[in-house]
């Protein structure tokens, strides 16, 4: 047998059957019905709700609607506005960060709008002569208002404290106290409200039933102004600029466990969920005291002067009068303020100068001061910025806030027209964005001067 043929023709069928194969690959790479095609997926757009911001409450006069501004953290610009009532002081956010609420002084009404529609405001009416000053929530689902009251109406309006449903946006419960509140603190389990003000009322508010507890009463206080609860929802803690005290309440009795002194004068206090602690600015001494909330009473972990004891005017010394605490635990920044030698309260120009001064929350010490500037204040036309003298005055002429990402700080300058953003990496100012144009009345065809930001808050 010849073998030499047989590899011939296996070597012949080899090749044909490779042409084949060859020709198959050719056919099938040529048209569209067999090639694979990637289709892309699209991922879904980022949540507006997920992105961190800041609202900036302006006041535009007693005779204008206010605003409500709000500002993106990472582009640092304004996001959007919405229109609120006359005379707006204070705002709260809901827990989930979806619906603001802005308490409108001058018009007893609250303002309110979904984050996601600043078009769509929606008013919730009070009864004449309510004057609500603040506004706080724990809840999702019900928004408490603090109503100081008018003994110049005809009856009386007797002082409150109000029930908003956030479903219906309407008022469900007008709670009668026996002082003026201006200042409210729900704990962050829902199941009290606490109220203060007057010359020495202190109360708590079941949320449930929406019933009135019996005063707190207590010798340190005189003239509550503050009040705030601790994380685990267990303390309450009252401030009292009148004793320079503040006053420890068990929240589950309501009575007193104690009391600390940070100084007569002190406004304004601020609990530090994640150091666990209290700061209290006090303009009248020019210090803030630095308080451990673990302990009862709290334990003073430092006082910090800013500058030499200041006067009434803040004249002779800087006036701390607002603090926050970065969520991340790492510093605390105060804003203060500083008048010049002319008195603003003799119908003359004046300037304001203003600074926010820098903690570091490990050793308690000043790390740096961080200028904002100053601006000239006219006193003759006084555009609400000066709680001594206004007739609708912001509670604060600076306030501050922090974002949730602790890579912001916000100072709400009401005097400046602006918000003065100051970047934490650096601890530097890196921006003044100015509030909304007013409606306040112009010389020789003047621009039109912003309003007038009266209060800052941070979403989550």
């Amino acid at each position: 047998m010849d073998f030499s043929v047989g590899v011939v023709m296996t070597l012949w069928r080899a090749t044909r059957a490779a042409a084949v194969l060859v020709l198959i690959l050719a056919w099938s790479g040529c048209g569209d019905t067999f090639r694979p095609v990637a289709v892309p997926i699209p991922a879904p757009p980022p949540d507006p709700s997920s992105f961190h911001f800041v609202l900036m409450i302006g006041e535009n006069g007693p005779n204008n609607p206010g605003s409500a501004t709000r500002i993106d953290v990472s582009g640092d610009s304004n996001a959007g506005e919405a229109t609120v009532g006359l005379g707006p002081v204070h705002a709260t956010l809901l827990p989930n960060g979806g619906r603001i609420y802005v308490a409108n002084s001058l018009e007893d009404t609250v303002s309110s709008y979904a984050l996601s529609n600043a078009a769509s405001v929606t008013t919730v009416s009070l009864p004449s002569g309510s004057i609500p000053v603040f506004v706080h929530t724990t809840e999702n689902g019900t928004v408490y208002v603090a109503n100081f009251g008018n003994n110049t109406n005809v009856p009386p309006t007797p002082p409150t404290v109000a029930a908003i449903s956030t479903v219906a946006n309407v008022v469900t419960n007008n709670i009668t106290l026996g002082f003026s509140p201006i200042a409210l603190a729900e704990t962050p389990d829902g199941k009290k409200v606490y109220a203060v003000g007057g010359s020495n009322g202190a109360v708590s508010i079941n949320t449930i039933g929406k019933t009135l507890n019996p005063p707190i009463s207590d010798s340190s206080l005189v003239s509550p102004v503050w009040v705030t609860t601790r994380s685990d929802s267990q303390r309450a803690y009252i401030l009292n600029q009148g004793s320079g005290i503040v006053t420890v309440i068990d929240t589950f009795s309501d009575a007193v466990l104690g009391s600390v002194s940070v100084g007569v004068g002190a406004n304004f206090m601020l609990y530090d969920a994640k150091l666990n602690r209290l700061y209290v600015p006090n303009p009248a001494a020019g210090t803030v005291s630095i308080l451990d909330a673990s302990t009862d009473p709290p334990n003073v972990l430092a006082t910090i002067s800013l500058t030499a004891a200041p006067d009434k005017q803040c004249v002779t010394g800087a006036c701390p009068v607002s603090v926050t605490a970065l969520a991340d635990g790492s510093r605390a920044y105060v804003a203060s303020y500083q008048v010049s030698s002319s008195p603003c309260l003799a119908g003359q120009l004046c300037s304001i100068t203003s600074q926010v001064t820098v903690i570091n929350a490990s050793s308690n010490t000043i790390s740096s001061v961080i200028p904002l500037g100053t601006v000239s204040v006219d006193t003759v036309d006084d555009t609400g910025c000066n709680p001594a003298t206004s007739t609708h005055p912001a509670r604060f002429r600076l306030s501050v806030t922090s974002s949730g990402d602790s890579s912001r700080v916000y100072v709400a300058n009401c005097d400046a027209g602006s918000t003065a953003i100051i970047h934490t990496s650096n601890d530097q100012l890196m921006l003044n964005l100015p509030a909304s144009l007013s409606d306040f009345p112009t010389q020789n065809g003047a621009n039109p001067l912003p309003q007038n930001p009266v209060f800052v808050l941070a979403g989550p």
